[in-house]
């Protein structure tokens, strides 16, 4: 039987509003299952009545730093960042420095694992096949690059790889918080103030940059999108 996976787009969000409304559907997660293996006897089948969600938003122009990454691949200063009107966070997600911003499609799945698989490798690499499906639809061939997580176009030519969607995840009790963030529209621009994903001798690029600058139409991309995600995790959306 598929699970269910509650599909809620937030649109335009604050990035610590996102954070903080993720923090709580986790907390809720987590402490249902404590509760089930509390109560729970040697051999009894999972059934904690966890639910998974998937969560699609924008974020206004934001720096995101993941736990293993280093704030010296930030390139701005304070005042600079004023200027700029971009945020900056430390989080707790793996990864390194990403950008989050208009034209950005991002998808935060709060998932939980005991009812998909419990590899959180297999998972990342199911995240990468959701973007590869999504992007494959305009024409373009989403690839891995051996030693790094996301997806890249190019990717075997080391003068011409460059990152489309960069990922950085939790998991905690087996749920998983944070996400992807795929460049649609995205003013990459903003990459040029970081080091991405502490990488320094890659590109970033976008949809719309491999079209030749022609504008993607957000709406439709979110709809191939999660029918991707239904298609690769084998899930049922319910809309609320």
């Amino acid at each position: 039987m598929k699970p269910n996976v509650i599909f809620k787009d937030l649109s335009k969000i604050e990035y610590a509003s996102a954070w903080d409304y993720q923090e709580s559907l986790l907390k809720e997660n987590i402490d249902i299952k404590a509760q089930f293996y509390k109560t729970a006897s040697v051999g009894d089948t999972y059934t904690a009545a966890t639910q998974s969600y998937l969560l699609f938003c924008e974020h206004p122009s934001v720096y995101t730093l993941g736990k293993s990454g280093f704030e010296s691949h930030l390139l701005l200063n304070d005042t600079r960042l004023k200027e700029l009107q971009v945020s900056f966070y430390k989080t707790n997600r793996g990864g390194d420095i990403t950008y989050h911003g208009p034209g950005q499609l991002v998808a935060y799945p709060i998932f939980d694992l005991d009812y998909f698989f419990t590899d959180l490798g297999k998972y990342m690499r199911f995240l990468e096949e959701v973007v590869i499906k999504t992007i494959a639809y305009f024409g373009i061939k989403g690839e891995r690059l051996e030693g790094a997580t996301g997806v890249w176009i190019d990717a075997s030519d080391p003068t011409k790889a460059r990152k489309i969607c960069a990922m950085g995840v939790k998991c905690s009790r087996w749920i998983t918080m944070h996400g992807l963030a795929l460049n649609v529209n995205t003013d990459l621009n903003y990459f040029n103030y970081i080091v991405p994903c502490g990488i320094v001798d890659k590109g970033v690029t976008s949809i719309s940059k491999e079209l030749n600058g022609q504008v993607i139409d957000e709406v439709l991309v979110k709809d191939l999108m999660k029918q991707a995600f239904e298609e690769v995790f084998a899930l049922t959306l319910i809309y609320q």
